[in-house]
């Protein structure tokens, strides 16, 4: 980090301590949220992402990727042949959405 930018942020933490912004911070005591899948993604990304879900705006990628999640977890749980291939197809339609909807992401982001 340049030295003018670490030096305005120690300043604006510093501010926050003495107005006592940061004596009880939101979660405070609490263990942070598990966030594995942002491992592989960039922090720009990782950053919207997080705005947007705090907000209730997820974009249909992040919809999808949940609902892969349950779907997963349906077919694990499947007992008989039918169920185990009804969940393998939303598993394939899901994924194909989800990947269509990364791509979208991936090209309109694009430089």
């Amino acid at each position: 980090m340049p030295a003018p930018f670490h030096r305005l942020v120690e300043r604006q933490i510093a501010k926050a301590i003495a107005e006592g912004q940061l004596d009880r911070p939101e979660g405070a005591g609490k263990p942070l949220p598990r966030r594995e899948g942002e491992a592989y993604s960039d922090m720009a990304m990782q950053v919207a992402g997080r705005i947007m879900a705090e907000a209730g705006a997820l974009p249909e990628e992040f919809k999808l990727k949940k609902l892969l999640e349950a779907a997963r977890a349906a077919y694990a749980k499947a007992q008989s042949d039918e169920e185990t291939r009804l969940a393998m197809a939303l598993i394939a339609d899901l994924e194909l959405r989800h990947n269509i909807a990364a791509e979208a992401r991936r090209k309109f982001m694009a430089p």
